[in-house]
């Protein structure tokens, strides 16, 4: 773990990222039911280990060790996080490659919907809608799955996983 200054001088900790083998990231993440200054520590170390690294769009508390309902996203100059996200995607569908920073350098093409609206709320406990399409809709996805213990690989047909655990093991 390291430290590195917010742009207001805060000092916030970047946090190791847990590999996909770990099981915290098969349990299904807690709602949050207070809004305190260890929730608002939490959202800032989501984002502050997000940013720590390039090509990072988001990142759920689980991925830090963290059971709770909690994520961040930064993307295209959209960036937030959401408490407690109920998602309502579209039909519409799109196959895209999709990544995890839990399995660094993998990336594999996974049919997610194409639109979502995440409701939830901010670290304050105030209510937060986000609209997203394209790329920000996927990773609010891939995020929210994280909350509720589902590898992407999950969502992969069986035969594609296979190949999928056969590369990330090589």
């Amino acid at each position: 773990m390291h430290v590195r200054s917010s742009p207001r001088g805060v000092r916030v900790a970047v946090q190791p990222i847990r590999p996909f083998a770990d099981p915290v990231l098969r349990t299904v993440a807690e709602p949050v039911t207070t809004f305190d200054r260890e929730l608002r520590g939490l959202v800032k170390s989501l984002q502050a280990t997000m940013r720590a690294g390039t090509g990072r769009a988001g990142l759920a508390a689980p991925q830090l060790g963290v059971p709770l309902r909690v994520l961040a996203y930064e993307l295209d100059g959209r960036a937030g996080h959401l408490i407690n996200p109920r998602l309502e995607p579209s039909e519409r569908k799109i196959v895209a490659d999709e990544a995890c920073l839990s399995a660094p350098g993998l990336w594999w093409p996974l049919e997610r919907s194409y639109m979502v609206t995440a409701r939830g709320r901010d670290m304050f406990g105030k209510p937060v809608t986000v609209r997203a399409l394209g790329m920000l809709a996927r990773v609010l996805q891939h995020e929210a799955d994280h909350l509720d213990g589902i590898l992407f690989i999950d969502r992969l047909p069986a035969d594609e996983r296979e190949r999928f655990l056969q590369t990330a093991s090589s």
